[in-house]
């Protein structure tokens, strides 16, 4: 991550560049479409990668219990994409969950590698569909 990109917390000014960023990820059916209301809920646990003014990567929990949260909606623009922004997203999720004192941390990933480089792994390792960060 270069010197120019700061990680913060997502505030509701943020809605309309984090729709703009995902935008090209839900056309590509790589990500959820959201409603300006589903985006909202999920930036009160969710950080933005900012370049200048600019939003170029974004990722949420959602907390379902004490027991379980999920990682959603992590995407990185593209031209920004090979330089740590997505793994310092979920970090920065990861240290949320514990904040909230949540037990299990999962995502839903076709991007394995981010999330394995932040310690998860899979829950069942032959269908490799879910990452799983249990906190000790």
């Amino acid at each position: 991550m270069n010197d120019d990109t700061t990680i913060r917390a997502a505030t509701d000014a943020d809605i309309e560049g984090i729709e703009a960023l995902l935008a090209p990820f839900v056309s590509e059916r790589q990500l959820l479409d959201r409603t300006d209301k589903q985006l909202l809920y999920l930036a009160e646990n969710g950080f933005v990668a900012v370049c200048g003014e600019r939003i170029i990567g974004f990722a949420a929990i959602e907390v379902y219990s004490r027991k379980l949260a999920e990682i959603q909606a992590l995407g990185v623009s593209a031209e920004f994409q090979g330089q740590g922004i997505g793994q310092a997203l979920v970090e920065h999720c990861v240290e949320r969950a514990k904040e909230l004192k949540v037990v299990e941390l999962m995502a839903i990933t076709a991007s394995e590698s981010v999330f394995r480089s932040c310690g998860f792994d899979f829950a069942l390792p032959d269908q490799k569909r879910a990452v799983f960060l249990k906190f000790e």
